[in-house]
């Protein structure tokens, strides 16, 4: 399919007080695994390649990137949002030539292998008017997203000050929504208080 991971992880963690990226992952595992290196993993278990979209943090987790075999972009303006950070993933997939990507954001723990399988299997077969898929969890929708080239323009050809769910609305009628009862598509992993709750 040509299909690249998208890891959103420019921000600057200011609720969590520390980079989320680099979160010993599980909380209290014995390793050194990250939420950043496991999602690398993750997502390079389906995708031809991974990309992770930086900002200010670039040199701070820059080894993990590399050490996982996955690519960096920077940001250059990542004070303007999240869209800006799915904006430049998305021309990175495309200079590398992939016309699909699966996207999530670091502070998203990876759902489980069978969750993605499934997602990446419903992708792959989907009718050619479905630009995207999306996992839902009790009628709350979550990530990994997966998006066709259409999507992909879509998300390109608006201005950085937009959001990804308002195109996503503009587009319902194109977007497969997925049902799974993995609660992890909807996690948000955003203060210690979130990230305590997975200690194990």
């Amino acid at each position: 399919m040509g299909l690249a991971g998208v890891i959103l992880a420019a921000g600057e963690s200011t609720r969590m007080g520390r980079n989320k990226a680099l979160l010993p992952w599980p909380p209290g595992a014995k390793g050194h695994g990250t939420i950043l290196s496991v999602a690398i993993t993750a997502l390079g278990n389906h995708c031809d390649l991974v990309i992770v979209v930086a900002g200010k943090n670039e040199v701070e987790i820059q080894r993990v990137v590399f050490g996982c075999g996955a690519f960096l972009v920077r940001n250059a303006a990542p004070e303007r949002g999240q869209f800006s950070s799915l904006q430049t993933g998305l021309r990175e997939v495309l200079n590398r030539g992939r016309d699909n990507a699966m996207i999530t954001l670091v502070d998203r723990p990876p759902a489980k292998a069978e969750t993605l399988s499934s997602l990446v299997n419903a992708f792959a077969g989907r009718d050619h008017g479905v630009w995207a898929i999306v996992p839902e969890y009790h009628g709350k929708h979550g990530h990994p997203i997966l998006i066709g080239r259409e999507m992909m323009e879509a998300f390109l050809q608006a201005p950085a000050s937009a959001n990804a769910r308002e195109i996503e609305h503009a587009s319902q009628q194109r977007i497969v929504y997925v049902a799974t009862e993995d609660p992890l598509v909807s996690v948000n992993v955003d203060t210690p208080e979130d990230y305590a709750r997975f200690r194990l």
